[in-house]
């Protein structure tokens, strides 16, 4: 039998700040974290706009020295893994270290390493290249360093599935711990990709919202004039424990993690199948996975992009997976006010979604004034409604096909 797995500790980094108390509050008052975009020169840019994180200063939480070797994005991973540990207040010397894991998650990894140390190259030469490059920009820094931090001796792992990468890297923790690899596994995903060379790329694939007159109303999903997402930075990170080993130590057990599966579409590298077909077989392996039916489930913080396939896409999906109940529970996407944070967004949304089952509230869908008829669910427009819900998905889809579907429930006992 599978072991049980729990939620002991999480850490957030989005665009209304660090901390995870800070990014509920504002998401539950419906605010939204998006704004011009001020991290470097947007001369030429036809994009202005993103998620940024608003005055962040990394030696507030990180040493100096430390700062120096950790890309921005590895940056975040670290400082919101840091409130997760506090939360989850593990003694890591009465840990089997070599039974604590680390699965990290990033679509892109050290991107505004790679930029500034190829443009030293090109104006200054080889020699002009630092030694941290490397180090810096790989996509398993922040798993690294993770490890690192906290003396976790078992497996050290970096997931890359584009914007599935946090939700398949919690994922890939939930099954460590249930068949015995594991106890405790650091987990969730980061990303740094307001930067230059992605902003220019992302606009180029004619991705991205052209809302520059009005950041805070660019992302909106399922509204009949969304143009598409607004790229945003940030990281959610999760610490996921055995159960009996929570017990054991008296801790604050958040939610239980009853459910994940993933599926590839296999059919085109960017967009989404039309029909929603690989996302609905994901969500459906999910719930099969949680031992559930379809009707069990009352909440999904869709993926919810923004964007005028992906929205239809995944709103056929569940369609497909839920029939006509999808028309009595209730979808929402936190990506209307924190924007879409590639890689990371799959573990700021799973704070979100266990958050909002503990308090009993469902985050809003914000800037939905103009409903899509092809998208007609319930989305919780424009204001958190009270709920008592126990049982909530979590979707992630990416690039290259990827879907990711992860299952929570409140934890009773």
């Amino acid at each position: 039998m599978n072991r049980r797995v729990v939620v002991t500790g999480v850490g957030a980094v989005t665009p209304f700040g660090v901390g995870v108390d800070t990014f509920w509050d504002a998401l539950i008052e419906g605010k939204s974290g998006l704004s011009m975009n001020t991290l470097f020169d947007l001369e030429g840019y036809s994009v202005l706009i993103g998620g940024q994180i608003p005055n962040f200063d990394p030696t507030d939480h990180i040493e100096r020295k430390a700062v120096k070797r950790l890309d921005r994005y590895a940056q975040f991973a670290m400082i919101a893994m840091e409130e997760a540990f506090k939360k989850t207040a593990l003694d890591m010397s009465k840990v089997d270290l070599y039974r604590a894991a680390v699965i990290f998650g990033s679509g892109i990894g050290g991107m505004n390493e790679l930029e500034s140390q190829a443009l030293r190259l090109l104006t200054k030469g080889p020699s002009k290249v630092s030694a941290f490059t490397i180090p810096k920009l790989m996509v398993n820094a922040a798993s690294g360093n993770i490890s690192i931090a906290y003396g976790a001796r078992g497996e050290s792992i970096a997931v890359s599935t584009a914007c599935a990468s946090a939700t398949n890297a919690m994922g890939a923790a939930l099954e460590y711990i249930r068949r015995d690899k594991a106890d405790v596994v650091f987990t969730g995903g980061a990303e740094a990709a307001l930067s230059p060379l992605a902003l220019a790329a992302f606009a180029a694939m004619k991705a991205l919202s052209q809302r520059n007159d009005d950041p805070q109303h660019a992302s909106r999903p399922f509204d009949r004039d969304r143009d598409g997402f607004v790229l945003s930075e940030g990281a959610g990170a999760v610490i996921f424990e055995e159960l009996e080993h929570a017990k054991r130590r008296g801790a604050d057990i958040q939610a239980e993690v009853i459910g994940f599966a993933s599926t590839s579409d296999a059919e085109h590298i960017t967009q989404p199948c039309e029909d929603g077909r690989g996302a609905a077989e994901a969500m459906q392996k999910a719930i099969a996975d949680a031992g559930i039916s379809p009707a069990d489930v009352q909440y999904i913080n869709a993926h919810g992009t923004s964007t005028p396939l992906g929205d239809v896409a995944e709103t056929l999906a569940i369609k497909k997976v839920f029939g006509e109940h999808a028309y009595k529970l209730v979808v929402s996407s936190t990506k209307s006010s924190v924007g879409h944070s590639l890689g990371a967004s799959g573990g700021i949304e799973l704070i979100a979604t266990m958050l909002g089952m503990q308090q009993r509230v469902v985050p809003p869908t914000i800037n939905l004034e103009n409903p899509d008829k092809q998208c007609d669910l319930d989305y919780c427009p424009n204001t958190a409604r009270d709920m008592n819900y126990d049982i909530s998905i979590n979707n992630s889809f990416g690039f290259g096909g990827h879907n990711a579907c992860m299952v929570l429930k409140t934890f009773k006992g």
